[in-house]
């Protein structure tokens, strides 16, 4: 699996009922179900990966994030993921407080747009930047609200929520400390681990 799915799979709780956004094509709640005894649902747009899902034997509803999650009761699951999607939703901000209604917590893993080889080759080359985090060209990329660690911290500041863990995912600087010192400018891709605002 990518990094950032080997880090989820550590946090998530053995025997949880989660909700996996932009699921693709079900590797993560595949390997949850099997190691875990996990269960939930996945929600996926695109007709390949929802295909895959069936094949694996996930349960996956078809479903257009950037229209919400009104189909889903308050807290009806322990954990809500979204992995590399959050970046290409109209209201990733509106998302959040979606995630955090149908669970007490979620994770989310993005593209971090502050990766000191995006701002080299941003620099330097006067180009957008193509990498294996971001491996589209401006023109046909999905990903219309690019972030970093730090604009993903201070959003959950804003709306008051709980980062219960954060992580580095990627493969040349995952563990080292230069990852760990300065996430914004090291990390290629954010992993957050967020709870509901303290009561």
């Amino acid at each position: 699996m990518r990094s950032d799915l080997v880090l989820i799979h550590e946090w998530v709780p053995a025997g949880a009922h989660i909700l996996d956004l932009g699921c693709g094509d079900g590797e993560l709640l595949d390997t949850l179900a099997r190691e875990k005894n996990v269960s939930g649902y996945g929600l996926e747009i695109d007709p390949e990966g929802i295909t895959a899902c069936i094949a694996r034997g996930i349960n996956v509803i078809e479903q257009n994030l950037d229209q919400g999650l009104a189909n889903f009761d308050d807290n009806a699951y322990d954990l809500v993921i979204m992995t590399q999607a959050l970046q290409a939703l109209r209201r990733p901000d509106l998302m959040l407080d979606e995630m955090l209604r149908v669970a007490e917590e979620c994770i989310i893993t993005f593209p971090n747009f502050a990766y000191w080889r995006h701002r080299a080759h941003l620099g330097f080359k006067g180009y957008m930047p193509v990498s294996k985090s971001l491996p589209y060209a401006w023109y046909d990329t999905p990903n219309i609200h690019l972030s970093t660690f730090n604009d993903f911290e201070q959003l959950c500041r804003q709306k008051g929520l709980i980062i219960r863990d954060q992580a580095v995912g990627n493969g040349d600087h995952e563990g080292h400390w230069t990852a760990r010192l300065w996430p914004n400018l090291f990390g290629e891709t954010a992993v957050f681990r967020i709870g509901r605002r303290a009561a």
